[in-house]
């Protein structure tokens, strides 16, 4: 493993397996909202039946792309973790130990990602079908892929340098970091509802769209995504005023500062981006644009998190 001011090709190659992922997972926003779930039918692995689709539709053309990158993806998490048992077995040192954990971790939930949007064409529960079910899914699609995104964002980052994180940080660092995750998964939640509730429920004006939020009518995911912009801004201060709270109280670290800078930043752009799209009634460029910063915001604070984690750790030993 590299030292500290030197980074490895396995850290380089962690990193992008963590871009590659964002940009597979940005496909699949696309993926869904062009309503093109159904391209390939309620068929997996095969695409309506046939290893290559003949004479497809252009939906059909983006659902096969999504799984040709998807596949694409396997192999380079299968790299990743192959490359870590590998520097584990050579070095077996805590750094070497650290790293395997969390690549092993990302390979789990690349599976398990893979599994949901086989689960999601198997059951239906594509385009524009409406189930009872399918916010389930759209819920667990996202708590899957933050969860994925944070092992792969650990593996790139124990790999760049000699790290140890601790979980004796103070209970209220503890506390305050715990509510600020739980905060971000849960405007994750509701975002990937109001997403969900945009595609399967379009409104040609925002008169309308506010209409359909408070009739007793509607469909309760309608009814549900006023709770996106409520949870996204409350989030938000409190993700600023948390980020200030850990650069203070880091020593003077300039890591821990920097990504407290950047989270702040971030979530200030992200509400400003998702104002916009509201108002411009969610245009698919700036839903994917809304969900790659959410991604970024996610991994911003993961990283936030993890160097004041280390320099607790490094003080208190």
């Amino acid at each position: 493993m590299a030292a500290e001011t030197k980074i490895s090709p396995f850290a380089k190659y962690a990193w992008f397996a963590l871009g590659f992922n964002v940009l597979v997972i940005i496909w699949g926003v696309f993926l869904r909202a062009s309503k093109s779930g159904d391209g390939c039918g309620q068929f997996w692995l095969t695409c309506n039946g046939e290893l290559i689709p003949s004479a497809p539709q252009f939906k059909t053309v983006i659902e096969f792309s999504h799984r040709m990158t998807t596949a694409i993806d396997g192999i380079v998490m299968i790299i990743l973790l192959a490359w870590a048992v590998i520097l584990w077995r050579k070095a077996r040192s805590v750094q070497s130990r650290q790293v395997l954990f969390a690549a092993i971790g990302a390979f789990i939930f690349v599976i398990t990602e893979a599994a949901v949007g086989a689960g999601l064409v198997l059951t239906g529960n594509t385009a524009e079908a409406v189930t009872d079910t399918r916010p389930l899914w759209a819920i667990g699609h996202l708590f899957n892929t933050f969860i994925l995104l944070t092992f792969l964002t650990l593996t790139a980052w124990f790999a760049s340098g000699e790290r140890k994180v601790g979980w004796r940080i103070g209970s209220k660092a503890l506390m305050l970091i715990v509510i600020g995750t739980v905060g971000l998964v849960l405007v994750g939640m509701s975002g990937s509802l109001a997403a969900l509730s945009n595609m399967l429920f379009p409104s040609q004006s925002l008169a309308e769209g506010m209409a359909k939020d408070f009739s007793p009518t509607s469909d309760l995911i309608l009814r549900l995504r006023l709770s996106h912009p409520i949870l996204s801004i409350l989030t938000s201060v409190y993700l600023i005023f948390v980020s200030g709270w850990l650069k203070a109280s880091s020593d003077g670290n300039s890591k821990v500062a920097w990504w407290a800078n950047a989270v702040s930043l971030l979530v200030v752009i992200q509400v400003g981006f998702g104002g916009a799209t509201l108002l411009t009634l969610g245009p698919i460029v700036m839903q994917l644009g809304h969900l790659l910063l959410a991604d970024i915001v996610w991994i911003s604070f993961v990283l936030l998190v993890v160097n004041y984690m280390s320099v607790r750790t490094s003080t208190l030993r």
